[in-house]
């Protein structure tokens, strides 16, 4: 078959699910078909030298036909210039499309929540016959809705009606929770027999084998390890590494922060980027909180590396969040066998992940209180936490295989029963 990807997240750009569209293109790939993605060209979250970068539209990554298309705003921190940017997307994508794919399309894969992203799957599908397959990532507007960053009504209804036609459009939808598949047939009323979960996955062997980090001069030589790199040798670390957004509710983490500053050996460590980073160092700064610090972005190849040097991995969820969405960090941290401290809402599907795996603790993301007191349990027990971690990398190995994952997407692309 040939297969279109429509994604708004790809390499260079540092994001999970940016690895797994790479992955799933290249797994396709292997399976037999013939791959094409569209994505934007890279703005953010990119590692230093890939910054300043120029990159060709249409480019051969190994088997992988890369075409970058030049967007407008849509990762800017305005929300509704973003929205606004987002609207001009099927005028753009189409355009492309019809540029730089030649010949037939018989399946067209499309990851949101950037429903007008689904418009564009939806015209793929009526104008070349494709089978369309979407995944739901985050479900929006909900959780824009449970952010508070959509608010107004006649904006609410409006990216409910395109919901309602991109579920409809969709010959096979992917949620990758369960309680995210119950929320859509239960609160959208898509069919049982349309929506499959299929879990995000992750390399468990690149990250239980990880590369060392880069030498100091960027050469051959001795490796410079991460925590000599931010100077927290012989510290406890506890690890927030990804997007800064309003979603995450990452005020808790400095609060929780500033409440074990009495523990000179524990140290928060957060690194990435995202629009809510900026206050949240001005939170830390008005505390005086000399037990955390901010790092930027760690490229992909050098992330499990990253890992390998904290002692706990770090999620945050805001608990206004009502959908069961599962932070992708929480794969990364099993799979580098890495033990878990969550704050996540009330429905998050990560809570049944962590308590069945046996890899950590995890709260509802409301009570600053309840929160010092796992971190300050998980301090305590830190000799035997390296039984947490064991426990996750096994769990990871078995439930979040990406050969698995990939198997059931390429037969639901190409329907055949699985």
């Amino acid at each position: 078959m040939n297969i279109l990807l429509l994604t708004s997240f790809y390499p260079p750009e540092i994001r999970s699910i940016s690895t797994m569209m790479r992955e799933l293109a290249e797994g396709l790939v292997a399976r037999g078909h013939t791959v094409t993605v569209m994505t934007p060209q890279p703005e953010d979250n990119l590692p230093d030298d890939e910054k300043g970068k120029s990159w060709p539209t249409v480019v051969k990554e190994g088997a992988v036909t890369v075409v970058r298309i030049k967007t407008f705003g849509q990762r800017t921190s305005n929300y509704v210039l973003r929205g606004l940017s987002e609207l001009t997307l099927p005028f753009v994508y189409r355009r492309a499309i019809k540029k730089f794919v030649a010949g037939t399309i018989d399946g067209v894969v499309v990851y949101i929540p950037h429903f007008p992203l689904a418009q564009v799957g939806a015209w793929v599908k009526k104008k070349y016959g494709a089978r369309y397959l979407l995944n739901v990532q985050d479900i929006f507007p909900q959780n824009a809705i449970d952010a508070g960053i959509m608010k107004h009504q006649a904006l609410i209804k409006f990216y409910e009606y395109l919901e309602r036609r991109a579920y409809r459009a969709a010959d096979a939808l992917t949620t990758h929770t369960s309680g995210g598949r119950e929320f859509l047939i239960q609160k959208k009323a898509v069919p049982p027999e349309k929506i499959t979960t299929v879990y995000n996955w992750i390399d468990v062997a690149g990250f239980a084998c990880p590369s060392p980090p880069p030498s100091p001069t960027g050469g051959e030589g001795e490796h410079e390890s991460f925590r000599r790199q931010y100077g927290l040798e012989g510290k406890f670390i506890f690890l927030f590494a990804g997007i800064f957004g309003p979603t995450q509710g990452l005020e808790l983490v400095i609060e929780v922060a500033r409440r074990m500053a009495d523990i000179k050996e524990a140290h928060f460590l957060l690194v990435g980027e995202g629009t809510e980073k900026e206050r949240l160092k001005q939170l830390a700064n008005k505390y005086g909180l000399g037990n955390v610090t901010f790092g930027a972005f760690v490229p992909p190849r050098q992330y499990p590396a990253l890992l390998a040097e904290a002692d706990v991995g770090l999620m945050c969820l805001a608990p206004e969040n009502t959908t069961a969405v599962v932070p992708g960090k929480l794969l990364g941290y099993m799979a580098a066998g890495l033990p878990v401290a969550a704050f996540l809402q009330a429905v998050s599907e990560g809570h049944r992940i962590i308590r069945e795996a046996r890899c950590g603790y995890s709260i509802v993301s409301d009570d600053p209180e309840r929160a010092e007191k796992m971190i300050r349990q998980m301090y305590t027990e830190r000799l035997k936490l390296k039984e947490y971690g064991k426990s996750g990398q096994t769990y990871a190995a078995k439930h979040f295989s990406r050969s698995s994952c990939l198997d059931i997407l390429a037969k639901l692309i190409t329907n055949r029963p699985h």
